[in-house]
């Protein structure tokens, strides 16, 4: 199957509700580890705390790993995909313009999984950012450069 009939079966029953929180994995391409490069790290870190990359929503917390990148993010009155494209689409533009190079940056999809009203939202986002930790690549969350979250 081509990949966009692929993407396309992936949208189809994808719900964008304004207002809910979306927990959101993005996957770099062929699961490169791109950001293992400071240089792409620090871009996508500045891209991710730009209001402009939200302004039709707000990203509650992230964190960006070696080849993915989660966020919580609460919708606005974008819908989910066009909201997830912005910031991956800036992403990529910044990368590919400062490496002068002409390669994807992310898979098309991503994954989303709505929280539900009654999720504790903070402890969503603790997991979001332990991410790190989990993987092994430092011993304390407050070592990774990468990751923020709105209650700091």
């Amino acid at each position: 199957m081509p990949l966009s009939e692929n993407s396309n079966q992936l949208r189809r029953g994808r719900v964008s509700e304004p207002g809910r929180i979306y927990l959101i994995t993005s996957v770099t391409w062929n699961r490169t580890p791109l950001f293992r490069n400071v240089r792409h790290a620090r871009i996508a870190s500045r891209i991710c705390h730009s209001a402009r990359t939200w302004r039709h929503g707000r990203c509650l917390a992230w964190v960006l790993m070696p080849d993915h990148w989660h966020g919580l993010v609460e919708l606005g009155d974008e819908d989910l995909y066009r909201t997830v494209g912005r910031f991956k689409a800036a992403v990529s533009r910044a990368i590919n313009r400062e490496g002068k190079r002409r390669y994807p940056v992310w898979q098309r999809t991503f994954h989303d999984r709505a929280l539900r009203y009654d999720d504790d939202i903070k402890a969503a986002a603790r997991y979001l950012v332990a991410n790190p930790l989990r993987a092994g690549l430092v011993e304390r969350i407050g070592d990774y450069p990468y990751w923020n979250a709105i209650w700091l």
